[in-house]
């Protein structure tokens, strides 16, 4: 699973250095979890197009560079539709994904692609991308060229050169090959050997001092016996950002705001069976804190300028979380975080609710974001929905396609075929082209035609 990271220390619980544990644990360390790696590389990968929307439809083209991309341009494909989706052109292979290809030669466009290859498997899912407006991940296995069986994990992120059409789509894709029978035995035989458990050591009675009325202060809590064996004390569970400890806001300055804010930002770092509370409580108590801020501006001016940070007028809220959860946390998420709180200060919630409130939001933090970015389009006077007409930079492109004679069209094919006209400014109409091989298309058409 993955868990939230920021500048805090890592503290998974209390420390076995005189307990001895730690040695006579296990015989090794276990083995990492299988496609951890992979599904990783995915996620960075999202978060880095993320980083990059700058609350457009889609990040434009030129803000991408696969080949300084160390960590996943290797295993990255860029793909080029500016010239039609049929057959569209690679404009950048990674050479760890070109080397598992095995190509003769040069990759110029998809159909240079050998076929039962790792990178042919894309074809089955660009289309979706191009439906759907939106980055999709994907995963299954398959025997290559080399009749090798490879499990293989992508994503494909839309780009536009216009925000407007999705003419560039970004690939990324990790993958193994499947161990053979033999290699799995002896996999799992070590695996086993690993975790078996050691022999639990005899060890002598304890001298015991005599108490007068018992260790009462040693009491188990929920925070000591509770967690170490997994058992329950009945209390009744929290709801969903809730927590605990509620501050006292009569006696609270910003500072005691702050450190409250942290304090749940370090638990929901640590956290991992219930993250998503966690951080819901968390984002929760930050929002309180931008309330307080908002009452004392001078002292929170103050508390910027010491952590070395700056307030940009078009994102007052970032120095803010950044104060809660660490200035080098990551900053796809910050700015998510930061649009939630504002969001909240929108709708004008009250001290203490808003964890609850993305408890209860159905889509939870991301649906908050996607809703915010939406109204802030629309008071920008930016399309806050999609735009049903057609893509002015797919007109262009039209405009610009040479005009072609009927008899020019090919004699075979369907009996029925779809074909883009263009009506001139004279008033006359001439023909633009045919779209061929399109089932769906061709039936959407005949049924509007048709009435």
């Amino acid at each position: 699973m993955d868990t939230l990271r920021g500048p805090f220390a890592d503290h998974d619980g209390p420390s076995n250095e005189a307990s001895g544990l730690e040695d006579d644990s296990i015989a090794g360390s276990p083995p990492a979890p299988i496609a951890q790696d992979e599904r990783r590389m995915q996620v960075r990968a999202y978060n880095f197009w993320a980083s990059l929307l700058d609350d457009c439809h889609f990040p434009r083209i030129e803000t991408l560079q696969p080949e300084t991309l160390d960590e996943f341009g290797p295993y990255s494909v860029l793909l080029d539709f500016t010239r039609g989706i049929d057959n569209p052109e690679v404009s950048f292979l990674g050479d760890r994904l070109a080397s598992e290809c095995g190509a003769q030669g040069v990759i110029r466009a998809l159909s240079d692609v050998p076929s039962r290859s790792l990178l042919s498997r894309i074809t089955d899912h660009y289309m979706q991308i191009l439906a759907n407006q939106a980055p999709i991940g994907f995963e299954a296995e398959f025997v290559n060229q080399r009749g090798i069986t490879i499990l293989y994990r992508g994503i494909l992120l839309p780009f536009s050169s216009d925000d407007a059409t999705i003419d560039y789509i970004y690939g990324v894709i990790n993958w193994k090959e499947l161990a053979d029978q033999q290699a799995t035995d002896e996999l799992m035989l070590e695996m086993d050997q690993t975790l078996e458990p050691m022999p639990l050591r005899r060890h002598d009675p304890l001298q015991l001092t005599d108490w007068a009325d018992g260790p009462a202060e040693f009491a188990a809590g929920p925070d000591q016996d509770e967690m170490a064996c997994g058992l329950s004390f009945g209390g009744p569970e929290l709801p969903a950002g809730a927590s605990e400890n509620i501050p006292d806001a009569s006696a609270m300055v910003l500072a005691d705001w702050l450190h409250a804010a942290r304090a749940l930002a370090a638990e929901a770092q640590s956290s991992e069976d219930r993250s998503r509370h966690a951080l819901y409580a968390a984002l929760g108590r930050a929002h309180d804190f931008a309330l307080a801020a908002a009452e004392a501006p001078a002292e929170f001016a103050a508390m910027v300028e010491d952590a070395g940070l700056t307030v940009q007028e078009r994102a007052p809220l970032t120095p803010l979380v950044k104060l809660v959860f660490g200035a080098h946390y990551d900053k796809t998420r910050l700015t998510e975080y930061a649009t939630a709180i504002g969001h909240a200060q929108r709708l004008g919630l009250e001290r203490g609710s808003f964890g609850d409130y993305l408890g209860q939001a159905p889509g939870g933090l991301k649906a908050i974001v996607a809703e915010e970015r939406r109204l802030r389009r629309a008071e920008a006077g930016r399309d806050a929905t999609p735009n049903r007409e057609p893509r002015e930079a797919l007109l262009r492109r039209l405009r610009d396609t040479a005009p072609m004679a009927i008899d020019a069209l090919s004699g075979e094919g369907e009996e029925f075929t779809l074909l883009v006209a263009r009506r001139l400014d004279s008033g006359e109409v001439v023909l633009v082209g045919e779209v061929a091989d399109d089932p769906a298309l061709f039936e959407r058409a005949a049924r509007k035609l048709l009435g």
